[in-house]
C-alpha cells in the first residue's frame, strides 16, 4: 500500500487517540488478585488456551494443579510434557467422554472425585493457578452442583487464578467469572474427515 503524507499524518493521528484510550484504561485497573476464566463454546481450543496459561505461570514462577473432569486418556501431549515441569500437579479423574461411558451413575461419581481434589487445589494458598479441564460439562450434566462449585471457586485464596474449560458454561459460573471467552467454531479439520493429530489435537 503505498504511503503518503496525509495517511500517515492521520494514522498518527488515530494511534495518538488510541494510546490515550489504552494508557486510561490502564491506569483505571489498580486491583490485583486471583481471576476465574472460563473458555466455553463449541469451538477448538478451550483447554489448549487453558495449558498455554499453565506455561505463563511456570514462567513466572507459580506453582499449578490440573484437573481434568471428563478426558480419561493420559497419553496427550500436554501431559507429558508438564508432568516433567517441576511445580506441576495434575490428576487424570475423567473417565472418558458422556458418549462413551454411556453410565451417569458412573460419571457422576468420577466427577465429585475430581471435585475432591480439586477442591483441595482451590484451598491452597501456594498454587497460582489451578485448571479445571472440561469442569463444564460436568456441570453441564448436573453431574455436580453448579451452586457448590461457584461457592467454593469464590472462597479459593485471593491470589490464585482458576482457569475453567468446557463447552456450555452454565450461567452461575459465567456469572461468576472474571473473564469468559466463547470459543466459536469457523472450520475444523475433523468434518473434511481429517482424524484427530497428535499435538494437535491431543
Amino acid at each position: 500500500m503505498t504511503q503518503t503524507p496525509d495517511r500517515d499524518t492521520r494514522h498518527n493521528a488515530r494511534m495518538a487517540r488510541k494510546k490515550d484510550v489504552v494508557d486510561d484504561k490502564i491506569a483505571a485497573a489498580q486491583a490485583e488478585r486471583g481471576v476465574l476464566l472460563v473458555n466455553t463454546g463449541n469451538g477448538k481450543g478451550k483447554s489448549s488456551a487453558g495449558f498455554g496459561l499453565v506455561a505463563r505461570a511456570l514462567g513466572h514462577g507459580m506453582k499449578v494443579g490440573v484437573v481434568q473432569f471428563i478426558k480419561g486418556r493420559s497419553d496427550t501431549g500436554e501431559e507429558a510434557f508438564f508432568r516433567t515441569q517441576p511445580g506441576v500437579t495434575w490428576h487424570v479423574m475423567g473417565e472418558g467422554f458422556t458418549w462413551e461411558t454411556q453410565d451417569r451413575a458412573r460419571d457422576v461419581e468420577a466427577a465429585e472425585a475430581a471435585w475432591a481434589v480439586a477442591r483441595e487445589m482451590l484451598q491452597n494458598p501456594d498454587l497460582g493457578l489451578v485448571v479445571l479441564d472440561e469442569l463444564n460439562i460436568a456441570l453441564k450434566y448436573q453431574y455436580l452442583d453448579a451452586d457448590r462449585v461457584v461457592a467454593d471457586l469464590r472462597a479459593r485464596p485471593r491470589m490464585q487464578h482458576v482457569v475453567v474449560t468446557g463447552r456450555g458454561a452454565p450461567p452461575a459460573l459465567v456469572e461468576a467469572a472474571d473473564t469468559v471467552t466463547d470459543m466459536t467454531p469457523v472450520k475444523h479439520a475433523f468434518a473434511a474427515g481429517v482424524k484427530a493429530m497428535p499435538g494437535m489435537e491431543w
